[in-house]
């Protein structure tokens, strides 16, 4: 019997969902719907769904498990819409919200398996365009599951196979501290530090040129949607609040050793985040999406860039950004290429090593 999925957002993470779910499962049917025609257009023709709900109510209805792929205050909206519907006995409805809260709350008593989700991945571009059946690949996929039965829990897993995600179940006041910490307070401090920076560079315009280097790179996720994490800050408050006063008082440790210039307190300050900061996974999908760099020194030279995009693309090895960076001050300069993926990245490092003498490392 063929199983329906009713998949409601097509962007970057529900098109990559329907991806991955057709690729283990051929005898499911995706159905998608987004409220931007062009989108559902465009998932339809590049077969990411098999097809369109004419609108939502009518895509609910005939679906085994809906997947709402939409932002946290919109995915309560349809839950209580969805409430208001005569759905299938057994349809499992799930989330990839980024905080569960709020959503656990609002599906307290819903006369439907509400079972909530959050894949943590995402990727520097968006869009039902940016759609990869890998992009889950490795990360991890929470579930926020409070009164559904295991086997209906089991049931999603099998769902999202194809997602090759590993999934790990926990309460939605944890997520969302865990998250708080892990993803949204650095998100915040990204977009201070490109803010500060900004002022900053009306005093000192040499100061935008320079930043070019470390700054910009320690500060690549302040390029996050506005709107989404305008949402997930308001979604998440209490958590946030909770780390951001956390953040103040080591901050306010930092300015009193400086005053008082305490070297053994700075130093083990920089020591311990060395530490720990070197103990942390590599490469591991986490709460922030991986960046997957390489970085070749090159020398400044006609046709080196060519050369070695020539030879990753000779060896169908697909990369997503290039950038020359600009600080170095000798006759040879430093190629950063970014990656979609961990095997991508490792196949460029092996292949310019093998065919060039250009230093080539990961960070």
């Amino acid at each position: 019997m063929e199983q329906k999925v009713f998949i409601v957002g097509l962007g970057l993470i529900g098109s990559s969902l329907a991806l991955a779910i057709k690729k283990e499962h051929l005898n499911v049917k995706i159905i998608g719907f987004d409220w931007h025609e062009k989108t559902g257009a465009i998932a339809l023709k590049k077969g990411i769904v098999s097809a369109l709900a004419t609108d939502f109510a009518a895509g609910a209805k005939e679906a085994d498990i809906i997947i709402l792929a939409v932002p946290v205050f919109k995915t309560i909206d349809y839950l209580e819409e969805l409430a208001q519907l005569q759905l299938k006995k057994d349809v499992i409805v799930t989330d990839v919200a980024s905080t569960k809260g709020q959503i656990m709350v609002a599906a307290t008593n819903l006369p439907f398996t509400f079972i909530g989700g959050h894949p943590m991945a995402g990727s520097h571009k968006s869009g039902v365009t940016a759609a990869d059946v890998n992009l889950f690949e490795n990360a991890y996929y929470i579930f926020t599951n409070q009164n559904a039965p295991q086997s209906k829990l089991r049931l999603l897993e099998e769902l999202l196979r194809g997602t090759r995600a590993k999934f790990v179940e926990l309460a939605p006041k944890e997520h969302d501290q865990i998250t708080a910490m892990l993803s949204h307070l650095p998100h915040i401090i990204a977009a201070g530090l490109v803010t500060q920076g900004d002022i900053f560079n009306q005093e000192h315009p040499r100061a935008k040129q320079l930043a070019a280097g470390g700054f910009r790179d320690i500060t690549r996720i302040a390029s996050s949607d506005p709107i989404m994490w305008t949402e997930i800050l308001l979604s998440n408050k209490n958590a946030i609040l909770q780390q951001l006063e956390s953040w103040t008082e080591e901050m306010k440790k930092v300015q009193n050793w400086l005053v008082t210039e305490d070297e053994g307190a700075i130093f083990t300050f920089f020591n311990q985040a060395k530490d720990n900061r070197d103990r942390l996974p590599v490469h591991k999908n986490g709460a922030i999406p991986a960046f997957y760099d390489l970085f070749v020194d090159v020398p400044d030279a006609p046709g080196v860039i060519a050369e070695v995009t020539g030879l990753l693309g000779h060896n169908q090895i697909n990369l997503i950004n290039l950038k020359i960076q600009e600080t170095r001050e000798d006759i040879h300069g430093i190629l950063q290429i970014s990656f979609r993926n961990e095997q991508d990245l490792m196949r460029a490092k092996a292949c310019i090593l093998q065919n060039t003498n250009y230093p080539a490392r990961i960070k």
